[in-house]
């Protein structure tokens, strides 16, 4: 190496730069089981439905999904990915307030906040918005539209230049970043106290976003009353500014799940964690539970990525649907019940509610790739 060459570090820094990651999206949302157009119940005893209810239009939840083509200062040019969930605060209901206006609002001007930065932007595409502005951008805006209300969110950013996953959460929605990672050299966040020979794969929990919460079921949120109110008043609402705020380093492979508290109050990581293998392995994605046979597809080209586009939303429509499944079993405690039991509340079973989950599967090639598919 001479005096003119970069460090090694560098030199991999600019490699990653060269060749950026892709992201594969799905995307289900189910309302509460029990919820008709006008109300909603904890049981069938409350309103009494027919049936469970399937229309996302009556959920609380709410989402949006923006790709947003950049280009860096040494000319690279990527897709970006950004990506948001909101829950509306239910309790509004019984001030004659509907839910969803809050929530959905918030998430529409997420979108908006994007698309004004996308044409301001264009001499210096690479400047791109982070996850805490654009939540702050939108807040105003619901504010300055006076709707009533209150909401949860959490709102991401894939940045396919650096490898990373940036994202704000307020509240109790979150992130989950599912990893492969090899079980005889190395370890995860989540420790794993299964013995490594009767472990059945090396997928583990790489990071878990944190709930904010003032109190047993009762999360941090954006809200507002149609009125400012003082900072020295006692209220549950937050700013932008009060989220969880971080970035971490994503690989190809990766399964990242970003979800309303349906999801995690109604299964457990562990749950989460096997039906994401269950996937993979039907999708041919891995075999034998290890990454060998992936890193050998790899390196002959085949990354099957179209396989991945088609499938990722079969991902997300099992977790929701289980996520609905274990709230309606009232003998099995779910997250939300172990929870409420270390707040001395007696709680059992599942906690139903609307549920929205969004799967994002990183890959090293576009489905529009017409090379991988050759290869598939």
């Amino acid at each position: 190496t001479s005096m003119a060459d970069p460090p090694a570090y560098i030199q991999a820094h600019l490699s990653f730069q060269q060749t950026p990651l892709y992201t594969n999206v799905g995307i289900a949302e189910y309302p509460h089981p029990f919820k008709a157009d006008i109300n909603s119940g904890i049981d069938h005893r409350a309103y009494s439905p027919e049936e469970l209810s399937l229309d996302p239009e009556v959920s609380e939840d709410a989402h949006f999904v923006s790709r947003v083509s950049a280009s860096n200062e040494k000319g690279y040019e990527a897709e970006m990915l950004y990506v948001g969930v909101a829950d509306g605060v239910g309790s509004w209901r019984e001030y004659g307030v509907d839910p969803k206006l809050f929530s959905h609002k918030l998430m529409e001007e997420c979108e908006n906040v994007l698309d004004e930065a996308r044409g301001r932007n264009e001499a210096h595409p690479y400047r791109l918005v982070a996850p805490v502005e654009i939540l702050a951008q939108a807040y105003r805006r619901v504010k300055a539209a006076n709707i009533i209300g209150s909401s949860t969110a959490c709102v991401g950013l894939i940045d396919n230049f650096r490898h990373q996953l940036h994202f704000s959460n307020l509240g109790d929605s979150g992130v989950v970043v599912l990893r492969h990672i090899d079980s005889d050299v190395a370890g995860s966040l989540k420790r794993d106290k299964t013995p490594r020979t009767d472990r059945k794969s090396d997928l583990r929990v790489a990071f878990v976003s944190q709930q904010q919460l003032r109190s047993f079921n009762h999360p941090y949120q954006l809200g507002w009353t149609g009125n400012e109110i003082a900072e020295d008043e006692e209220n549950s609402f937050k700013n932008a500014k009060d989220a969880c705020t971080s970035s971490i380093h994503i690989r190809r492979g990766d399964i990242i799940i970003m979800a309303t508290d349906g999801l995690f109050d109604n299964v457990h990581l562990e749950e989460i964690e096997a039906m994401a293998l269950d996937w993979e392995q039907k999708c041919g994605f891995i075999r034998g539970g290890d990454i060998t046979s992936r890193e050998q597809r790899w390196a002959m080209g085949n990354s099957l990525t179209q396989i991945s586009a088609d499938q990722v939303s079969s991902l997300a429509l099992d977790l929701c649907q289980r996520a609905r499944l274990n709230s309606l079993d009232a003998h099995k405690d779910s997250p939300f019940a172990v929870l409420a039991k270390d707040n001395d509340i007696m709680w059992s079973g599942g906690m139903p509610d609307d549920c929205t989950v969004v799967v994002l599967h990183i890959v090293g090639r576009s489905p529009h790739d017409t090379m991988d598919k050759q290869n598939q």
